[in-house]
């Protein structure tokens, strides 16, 4: 928890041309929301790589975690 209480988490993928990193962005949703980073909070902005490269980055979407 930093300035007026912002909590920021930062995750990483699998290697260059191993896996999807995709596929890490949700892992990391899911990790967050079943050790309770959800709860009590106002607002969650997410930063994540802008190039489909693979179908993952949709993930979040179509799992209804994002907008």
């Amino acid at each position: 928890v930093g300035y007026k209480d912002i909590r920021c988490v930062e995750s990483g993928g699998p290697e260059p041309g191993v896996g999807c990193a995709g596929r890490g962005v949700i892992t990391s949703i899911n990790f967050l929301e079943e050790n309770g980073a959800y709860e009590d909070i106002d607002y969650v902005s997410y930063d994540v790589l802008g190039d489909v490269v693979c179908g993952g980055f949709a993930m979040p979407i179509r799992e209804n975690k994002a907008q």
